[in-house]
């Protein structure tokens, strides 16, 4: 997936959120929805694009904002290699 379209997705769900009262309880399920529904691939590509744009160039503020203070919940786990 390119990383266009995650970064739009992103921004989808970030908007849904932004509207409830709690912004730190928006930050949270922006976090969760993100964990909970992308698959490993899509967050390590998106946390990828965090770190090569120092901060995720294209993601609106609350987006960002949710990625910085959840970032190790959103870290797929550690891909196994058979030997």
């Amino acid at each position: 997936m390119h990383i266009e379209n995650l970064i739009k997705m992103a921004n989808q769900i970030g908007s849904f959120f932004e509207a409830m009262p709690d912004r730190t309880e928006a930050i949270g399920d922006i976090a969760s929805h993100i964990k909970r529904f992308w698959e490993p691939r899509m967050r390590r590509a998106l946390l990828a694009h965090v770190d090569a744009t120092e901060g995720g160039e294209g993601l609106d503020p609350i987006v960002r904002e949710a990625i910085a203070a959840h970032r190790a919940s959103l870290e797929p786990a550690p891909v196994a290699v058979a030997s």
